[in-house]
């Protein structure tokens, strides 16, 4: 099963290379990590995207408590959380097709963030389905290139999953 953890760390050299190596030593994956500042700039907040069961998570959440400059970790699958992905495509589509690729942007209330003579950048953020249909809707226009971020998630205030 899918979980989002949340780890509060001391904003330190090396601290992402023993939350990774943490993950790597005892032959768990990393789906996704997504790193940042939090509005201390002393701590940083992590978002990872793993897949086990309860035990191992379990394991995973004792393991990250063990390391030094972790603050706090949060299993964000036992609490109502919410989620976002953001995604960056730059299409090529034909002449004939820009108006309907312009359209799809805005249906999933992308954003033009760069245009050149025979492509766009889009931006669109959402959960992790809405950007795979925004990607899959605009394949066929021609995607050059897209990158996409990890999620990002924070838990919703004082909402505990029945």
């Amino acid at each position: 099963m899918k979980h989002t953890i949340s780890v509060l760390v001391e904003n330190k050299f090396g601290v992402l290379a023993r939350v990774a190596g943490l993950f790597s030593g005892r032959g768990f994956n990393i789906e996704s990590l997504s790193v940042g500042e939090t509005i201390d700039p002393n701590i940083s907040s992590m978002t990872i995207i793993t897949r086990g069961d309860d035990l191992i998570i379990e394991q995973i959440t004792k393991q990250l408590n063990k390391l030094v400059d972790v603050i706090k970790v949060s299993d964000l699958m036992e609490v109502e959380h919410v989620e976002r992905e953001m995604v960056l495509v730059k299409v090529s589509p034909r002449r004939e097709d820009r108006i309907e690729v312009l359209k799809i942007a805005e249906i999933f209330r992308g954003r033009i963030i760069d245009s050149g003579h025979s492509t766009f950048t889009i931006e669109t953020t959402g959960d992790e389905g809405k950007i795979s249909a925004f990607i899959e809707l605009i394949k066929p226009f021609g995607i050059k290139e897209f990158v996409r971020t990890g999620k990002v998630a924070i838990a919703r205030e004082g909402v505990k999953k029945p």
